[in-house]
């Protein structure tokens, strides 16, 4: 066995995500008043704050093992780390000062090297936005975006995607989506984001409810309703209900006659079908005479790439792997789940939140609403599976079935 340090089991793991905690934590100050970079001699008498302040002979260097650091720009932190001990750190995604990566690895260091040839970059420090995905639509057509051009990506025989380069950029780019939506999550609204206190509620729902359709309508009262009860929304990311309620979660400031004209203006382009351009478009000019609006979540998939990622939502944390992504959307809405009439993708969501239910205790059950009797009794009749499935368990008080998305508000709110 290789018993490099870089390869064992560190004893704690730390992420560094930014360069003020890395310099915090290597104790590399900022700027001084001065002017003068810290740690360079600046010929300054030894009381002058520029003046470098070395390690006293006595002093351990601080110990990197276990630190991930991601998508940071140490290309002017030589000098920090040729003192540090790097020994069992991960450098993901790094700049690194010229010549210096044959060293950090020969000290213990675990590099991951540039991965080329991809339309994604594998180390991204933070979600995705709407505007990044679809960046170029207001000049060509939505095949040209670098969502569209990612999924292309993911359709190529030729990619060499079974090989170990597209598994390996694949998954550090969800490890990379699934700590930035950690970090989201947690955050306590530094960065500007507030996630309410009353948590995230997942709104799941079919593709294919056409924009102006009553199933669109309800999803938008219900992503409106739920923001203004202090939730914050989270969907799948997709068309149809999807987009229907990141929408209404969007426009909840603004009042019932901005989403109903929203809506009658999306309604000219009811589908994403024939043209995604012109679907995309007609969202991009809501957004416009709207710029301002409350965030909400969605967690789509390339694995569903034919579906158009919806527009609507602020905070974007898209997979390649879809098996991750649901787990992820489910367990992150721990308010409780809005189930929407939908067909197969909603069913298989609706049962793996059950799962979990129905072998939680008392204090880890989350609410499920079913909303539609007919469809969810009748037409897909997921609702006697889960009711003999609750007989005589905790999450038997966790289930409800309604006609109206006021009343699955009301249950959630209560």
């Amino acid at each position: 066995m290789d018993t490099s340090p870089a390869l064992q089991p560190s004893p704690r793991e730390l992420d560094i995500d930014t360069l003020a905690e890395f310099d915090a934590r290597t104790g590399r100050d900022s700027r001084d008043e001065s002017g003068d970079e810290p740690g360079r001699d600046t010929g300054h008498g030894p009381g002058h704050p520029g003046r470098r302040r070395d390690r006293l002979p006595d002093q351990q260097p601080v110990r990197m093992a276990g630190w991930h650091l991601q998508s940071l720009d140490l290309a002017d932190r030589r000098d920090v780390l040729e003192r540090v001990d790097v020994s069992g750190a991960v450098f993901l995604g790094c700049e690194l000062p010229e010549g210096t990566i044959d060293a950090l690895r020969g000290r213990g260091a675990l590099i991951f090297p540039e991965l080329p040839g991809l339309p994604f970059d594998p180390y991204r420090g933070g979600l995705y936005t709407a505007p990044e995905l679809y960046a170029g639509l207001g000049e060509d057509a939505y095949e040209h975006t670098p969502d569209a051009l990612v999924y292309a990506w993911t359709r190529r025989d030729d990619a060499g995607r079974s090989g170990l380069d597209a598994a390996l950029a694949t998954t550090l780019h969800d490890h990379a989506i699934g700590a930035a939506l950690a970090q989201l999550l947690d955050d306590d609204g530094a960065s500007g984001v507030r996630i309410p206190g009353r948590g995230v509620v997942g709104v799941m729902g079919g593709h294919a409810a056409g924009r102006g359709s009553p199933t669109y309508v309800a999803a938008s009262r219900l992503g409106r309703d739920l923001a203004r009860a202090g939730f914050t929304v989270a969907t799948g990311g997709g068309p149809g209900a999807m987009e229907a309620a990141n929408l209404g979660a969007y426009l909840s400031g603004a009042g019932k006659p901005a989403l109903q004209e929203a809506i009658a203006a999306l309604e000219a382009t009811p589908s994403f079908r024939p043209s995604v351009s012109r679907w995309a478009r007609a969202a991009l000019a809501v957004l416009a005479r709207h710029p301002q609006g409350t965030p909400s979540i969605r967690i789509p998939t390339w694995f569903y790439g034919h579906e158009p990622p919806n527009l609507f939502a602020s905070h974007i944390a898209k997979y390649f792997a879809n098996s991750i992504r649901e787990d992820v959307l489910l367990s992150v809405c721990t308010a409780g789940l809005v189930v929407l009439p939908g067909a197969a993708g909603t069913v298989q969501e609706i049962f793996q939140d059950a799962c979990e239910n129905y072998y939680g205790t008392a204090q880890t059950q989350t609410p499920m609403v079913l909303v539609g009797r007919r469809h969810w009794t009748r037409e897909l009749p997921a609702w006697p599976l889960l009711q003999s499935l609750a007989r005589g368990r905790e999450m038997a008080g966790s289930i409800h079935l309604v006609d109206s998305v006021e009343e699955a508000v009301a249950i959630l709110a209560g």
